[in-house]
């Protein structure tokens, strides 16, 4: 099961969605504090429907944004060599971001 994590670097808080391998799928914005955090987590967490995901290819790397329903981005993918690695990290984000357990590093 994937898992977010938080952590604190520079005095904002960030999260990232580990997959099961270990590998960074999707990561937030910065936030001034952990409970905006957690509330970009819970968003992440409430928007999984494959239509709240934007697929694209720029400067010959994979990746999808993860957009909210009032259309802020919340979340942006790791960079990836295929469109089907790219695919595939994004199906972990449907398939497991709801039911991911939250890991606090910070």
């Amino acid at each position: 099961m994937a898992t977010f994590q938080i952590s604190r670097t520079s005095g904002q808080y960030w999260y990232h969605l580990r997959a099961d391998n270990g590998e960074i799928v999707q990561s937030g914005e910065g936030y001034t504090s952990r409970a905006s955090c957690e509330n970009g987590i819970q968003s992440v967490k409430a928007n999984c429907q494959p239509r709240r995901f934007e697929s694209f290819f720029n400067a010959g790397q994979y990746g999808f944004n993860h957009v909210a329903s009032n259309g802020e981005i919340i979340g942006r993918s790791e960079k990836y060599t295929t469109a089907q690695a790219r695919d595939h990290g994004l199906q972990v984000v449907i398939r497991e971001a709801p039911e991911a357990r939250v890991q606090d590093l910070s």
